[in-house]
């Protein structure tokens, strides 16, 4: 068996900042039945959360390890690896791990990764000593478990039923996955396989990442890969998009949109940092009789960035339709599709936590955790709800319908923006202080065009444009861009408004 490199770093990994504590087992020595059930569980995969680690030569209490490590030497380290190779043939059908000794805290380890199987169920002997039959073990919480009753039913449910993101696509080729996207990741990630990534041959790199597999004579990208690592994943699947499409008005007569593309974490960047740029904004109200004034956002960028990363982690990437982020006047909603997986419904989306039963993608969510875009699986929807409640926000929705085609999660904008919008009235026949109120109508927006001023008030371009001066004049509105890039933005209120925002 040829040792690797851990593509994910390895201090992260055992201390469960990248890797939920469900999928590590530490092991302070050898013990080869244990690591055999282990191994059989992380290959079931029961719940599709991608496999798990058994870490030797790390004691562990109460599921965490303890450190300094306690080590294994050398020798061991060249036994247990012909040995991890016989336990491999015990498993049925045949399972073999991939291996990674590593150095912590100068002791010697060694890191089993044991991804989700291609050709459930697998099953392991009871033990090695007697001779008492095979059983299938999956894992429950952080223990390796015998599979009985609903757990084994669902086990043969899932038989030969392999996580869209972590098959391969037979229409795609090595090619395809770009070397330097694979090394910037394995750089930000702290991985020990970055500093060999340029001298390794690439299709063994691709393996090492288990972003590719071999496929009859010839080894292919899995969808994992395309959807990460290659330049323009939208090639090949056609929703792998997210849109973002800021309205003007109630109607939807007038909008903008942009679309990203590139590998899943990149367009889910670029988008979060324009939503960001754009839309996210902060307020101060000064409060009679108060020293401090109150802070708060139109939509905490907490909230906005876990429901667009739950989006980009749990939609169907085999589903032609993109991500799309609808940013009203009162609220954003992020339309993503299929719905969840059963037996997640309505009700279930009501409850503090969510607990599904398996997830669609049990890969796409570990890159993006590595790359700290997502929060380990089942915590998205408390942190929207925390954040949301920090700012004093309205709580969050979450629904699907009947058939579970659709996933919408709806950000309403925070009330004393939307009361200032609502006291303000305009009649474009006035002159009167109503106009310099205006802004506060289109304040949500972050920034707003001529064109977005004369929709509005009605006015001329003439009218609007000599407005428009008076209000930058006042210290009221800020002007950035030239010529047709021309934006204008609130950068400060009267004093007979409820609220302003800070620039």
């Amino acid at each position: 068996m040829n040792t690797m490199i851990l593509p994910i770093n390895i201090d992260e990994l055992i201390n469960g900042r990248t890797i939920e504590w469900e999928r590590l087992e530490f092991k302070a020595g050898w013990n080869p039945e244990a690591v055999l059930h282990t191994a059989c569980a992380f290959a079931n995969d029961v719940n599709n959360l991608g496999g798990g680690y058994i870490v030797i030569g790390v004691d562990e209490h109460d599921g965490k390890p303890r450190f300094p490590p306690v080590g294994i030497s050398d020798t061991q380290v060249d036994t247990i690896q012909k040995k991890i190779v016989e336990l491999g043939h015990r498993i049925v059908p045949d399972y073999f791990p991939l291996v990674f000794p590593a150095v912590v805290q100068g002791r010697r380890i060694l890191v089993l990764w044991r991804p989700g199987g291609q050709t459930r169920p697998y099953k392991a002997p009871v033990s090695l000593t007697e001779k008492s039959g095979h059983a299938f073990y999956v894992r429950r919480s952080s223990t390796t478990v015998r599979a009985t009753g609903d757990a084994e039913r669902h086990l043969f449910q899932l038989a030969a039923k392999v996580p869209f993101d972590d098959r391969v696509n037979m229409h795609a080729r090595l090619a395809d996955l770009d070397l330097g996207t694979i090394r910037s990741f394995l750089q930000e990630t702290g991985s020990g396989l970055f500093a060999s990534a340029a001298e390794t041959p690439f299709e063994e790199l691709c393996r090492q990442m288990q972003i590719a597999r071999e496929y009859g004579e010839q080894i292919l990208p899995l969808n994992v890969g395309v959807l990460l690592f290659s330049a323009h994943p939208e090639k090949h699947f056609r929703g792998a998009v997210i849109e973002v499409v800021e309205y003007q008005d109630d109607v939807g007569d007038h909008f903008t949109e942009k679309k990203f593309t590139g590998p899943v974490h990149v367009q889910l960047r670029n988008a979060l940092s324009y939503i960001k740029t754009r839309v996210v904004k902060e307020f101060v109200r000064k409060v009679p009789g108060q020293a401090e004034a109150n802070r708060f956002y139109n939509y905490p960028y907490e909230a906005v960035e876990e429901v667009l990363a739950n989006a980009a982690c749990h939609r169907g990437y085999d589903h032609e339709s993109s991500i799309e982020v609808n940013v009203r006047l009162d609220r954003i909603e992020v339309l993503s599709f299929p719905g969840p997986i059963p037996p997640v419904d309505n009700a279930i989306l009501r409850e503090p936590r969510i607990i599904a039963r398996e997830y669609r993608n049990r890969r796409i969510g570990d890159f993006l955790k590595e790359l700290d875009l997502t929060e380990g699986r089942g915590t998205g929807i408390p942190k929207i709800r925390r954040a949301m409640k920090a700012n004093g926000s309205p709580p969050p929705q979450f629904e699907t319908d009947a058939d579970r085609t659709h996933f919408l999660a709806t950000l309403l904008i925070h009330p004393m923006v939307e009361s200032a919008r609502e006291t303000v009235t305009f009649d474009p026949s006035q002159n009167g202080d109503a106009t310099d109120l205006l802004p506060l109508v289109l304040v949500g927006r972050g920034s707003f065009s001529r064109l977005d001023y004369e929709s509005v008030t009605g006015l001329s371009k003439r009218h609007s444009a000599r407005r428009l001066a008076s209000l930058i004049e006042r210290g009221i509105l800020a002007k950035t861009g030239r010529g047709s890039s021309v934006r204008y933005q609130v950068c400060a209120t009267p004093s007979n408004a409820s609220g302003s925002e800070k620039d």
